[in-house]
Formats: C-alpha cells, structure tokens, sequence
C-alpha cells in the first residue's frame, strides 16, 4: 500500500524549514479565533489520499450528525505544503482547532506551544503506546493506527536454501541474517536479495534504519536528558552499526539506492527478501499468498526493534473552544472509528476494541502479527523538540556510510552537528 509509506516522509521532506520556523516560534501561545460560533476546523495531510480522506470525512459527519452543539470542517492539504501550512497558521496566529501531525513531530510543535496537552473522555491507556504523543508527561496527540515493520520472505525460498523461517519468539540473529544474505546471494538468483528501501531518503531512514542501530545497543540521542547524542551515536554499539550497515552494501547484499517502490520489486522476485512496513502486506499476499513468510526484524544483540508512532491528531492552542475540539476527538476514537480508519488505511488498530473488528487483525488474524510486533517491538523515535533536526542529520550519516564514507568521522560529524543545535536552542526546555 504505498499511500501508506508516504506518512513516513512528508515531515522530513521539508524538515529544514519547519526546523527553521518553529524555533522562531516557541515563544508563546499563537492564539486564534477558530471554535467560535458553534464551528470548528480540522486540518489534515490527506489531500491525496482518498481513502483516508473518505474514512476521517465520515467521522466527521457522524459527530456533526450525534449533535447540534458544533459544526467540524475537514479541510485537506496536499501532503507536501501540509507542514508548511502548520507553520504559516500558527506564525499568523490563524491556527485550526484541530491538525495532525506525524507522530515524531508532536515534541516539536508542543515545544513550539502548536498543541495543548489532551483531556478526553476516554480511555487512552486502551491505546498502543505507540499511537500517543507524549512530552514533558503530557500527552499532546493520539493516533486511530500505527505501523510496524517486518521481514518479508518466501517460504519456499527460505526453504531450498536451508534458511528457517524467524518468529516473534526466535527473531533472526545477526549471525543468521549474514548467512543467509551469503547463500542467497550465492544462487546468483539475485543481484541484491535483500531491499531495505535505501532508496526512500526521507523519514523512512531514521524509522526504518534507528530501530537496527538501537539492536545494537545504540541510539540517535541519550535519552536521559535528551542533551546530547554523544555516547550512544558515535559509541562502540553505533560503529559496529555503521559498519554493519556498510557492510550489507560492500557485500552487494543491498542496492545503495533501491527502486521506487521494494513491495513490488519483492513481489516480481527482484529481491528475496524485503524488509518493509505493514502497509505492504495486504499486496504481498495478494502476489504470493501462503507462500508468503512475514517475519520480525533482526536481533542484533538487544532485541528486535522496529519504528513506533505515524500520524495522530491534537488540538491547538489557537483553539477558542477547546472543549469542543476535545469532545470530537473523544467521539472520533470509538472502536468503530478506529476500525474503519484501519480498513482505509491498511494500518494496526490502535486498540484491542477495534482491532476485533478489522479483518484480518482480529485475534488469530492473518494480519494480527503486526500488533505483536508493534506491543512487543516498538520503538518510539526520540521524544524531543530536537527530533526533526536528528532526524535529517541521521539520514545523511546513514546514506555516508552506505555509499561508503568512514564509519567513525560520520558519526562524530552527527554528534557534533545535533549537539549544537540542542545547545543553540538551549536544550529545547519548555519556554
């Protein structure tokens, strides 16, 4: 489902200038008149996305439909200016009540005062940890899904060449995964058999790619304080990492710049092995049926790790009616709206409650997988206003050492680039 991969991306396409533009706006409260006179406003990324655009409009209408108190307005944008838009609004003080928001972003924008923290009535501890925002103790966000990320294989391949299937219980080790890339590759039945998606330069890299450095051992920045990544992004478990990730493509086990789109390589057998997101897995099946192995990610040493968080929505501080916004996002995540979302989208249910009723993520589904490896796995990418800035820095290091520049001078130009704008943004503390 490749809509699906594009909420990965959006927010770092244009993350030097949202960078830019909220640290010149966490100053104060933007302010704004939207919730007056019984309306209010939504804004969403989803102007190309017709079927999550179609699933959040019914919403929409069925809370305009249970009352008479409040009017919602779903208004869309085009993925690409979406961001931009965020940051005109709230410079302007012009913001909705309502926006969504790519889930590692949530620190940025509440840092910035985008976002009031969340009071609703209902119960979000029912939630994949995953699908909530949170910062500072508070939470400023929640999300009707998640993703989660996996292995992709046939069975029949893993089968001639010796290679077992891995489980949630018995992950592939980091000893495994080499042999099997080594025979695989050996068949000569691939040029590369294994795509990691190297070609997505975006938010698919630090979401995709953190989660194998945090197997390790390391990570993108010390979450202790979050002031620093020094230690844990230049360390000993970040260079054996790096030298991994090189590795994979010194060996010819991966393309430095994969295609355009790994599910459908994987499927037309391009590629043995695809390791990709959830959002794949109804086309891969659909291609490969019950030969189709879905397994967890590596264990590289700490367990296997896989990205938390997409997109979730929250209310802002230019909201004049607040309560309001709060009451449509309570309505908005009953089981039967979460569900439909899901069923729109491809994506995990962000509750048990709905997952039941989404085909395929039901206990014992074909689908359920993916909320183990979610509830088991994820890792949230840092929670930190420095997050978008992080995120650009590891992308470059990342594609450095793939292409081949020294593993060790990438990861200390990194440290030293993140550290300053930490420290230039004095620790990102709430102002």
């Amino acid at each position: 489902m490749r809509h699906a991969k594009k909420r990965l991306v959006v927010a770092s396409v244009l993350v030097t200038g949202l960078v830019a533009a909220l640290t010149g706006c966490a100053s104060g409260p933007t302010g704004g008149s939207d919730g007056n006179n019984g309306e209010l406003t939504i804004w969403t990324h989803n102007g190309g996305n017709t079927a999550e655009l179609a699933a959040v409009q019914a919403v929409v209408d069925g809370y305009n439909g249970s009352q008479d108190e409040t009017t919602v307005k779903l208004q869309a944008f085009p993925q690409a200016s979406y961001n931009d838009s965020v940051v005109a609004a709230a410079a302007a003080s012009k913001l909705p009540c309502i926006v969504d928001i790519d889930g590692p972003n949530v620190p940025n924008w509440a840092w910035a005062k985008y976002l009031t923290p969340l009071d609703l009535s209902v119960d979000l501890s029912e939630n994949l940890p995953s699908t909530l925002g949170i910062w500072n103790g508070e939470t400023y966000s929640v999300g009707h899904y998640d993703v989660a990320l996996a292995m992709f294989a046939r069975k029949s391949v893993l089968a001639d060449a010796g290679i077992r299937v891995a489980t949630i219980d018995q992950p592939w080790t980091q000893e495994e995964f080499s042999d099997a890339l080594k025979t695989l590759k050996a068949t000569g039945n691939w040029k590369n058999p294994l795509d990691i998606g190297t070609g997505d330069v975006g938010e698919w890299y630090p979401y995709a790619f953190s989660p194998l450095l945090q197997s390790f051992g390391g990570d993108l920045i010390d979450r202790g304080e979050y002031q620093s990544a020094d230690g844990v992004l230049n360390g000993p478990e970040a260079l054996a990492w790096a030298e991994w990730m090189q590795s994979l493509a010194t060996n010819d086990y991966i393309a430095t710049k994969s295609g355009a789109d790994p599910a459908l390589d994987f499927q037309n057998n391009v590629t043995a092995i695809q390791y990709g997101g959830s959002w794949a897995a109804t086309n891969n099946t659909e291609a490969i049926g019950d030969d189709l192995a879905v397994m967890p990610s590596i264990d590289l040493g700490e367990g296997s790790k896989v990205g938390g968080g997409s997109w979730q929505w929250g209310v802002t501080t230019g909201c004049a009616n607040p309560e309001a916004a709060m009451d449509y996002l309570s309505y908005s995540l009953s089981p039967e709206n979460i569900a439909a979302i899901s069923v729109a989208t491809a994506t995990i249910p962000a509750t048990d409650a709905a997952a039941a009723l989404v085909p395929g993520f039901e206990e014992g589904g074909n689908l359920a997988i993916f909320r183990e490896f979610s509830a088991k796995s994820a890792v949230l990418r840092p929670e930190t206003p420095a997050y978008p800035f992080i995120a650009t820095e590891f992308t470059k290091a990342t594609q450095d050492i793939i292409n081949g520049g020294d593993p060790q001078q990438t990861l200390e130009a990194a440290v030293k680039a993140i550290d300053a704008n930490i420290k230039s943004n004095g620790g990102y503390t709430q102002k």
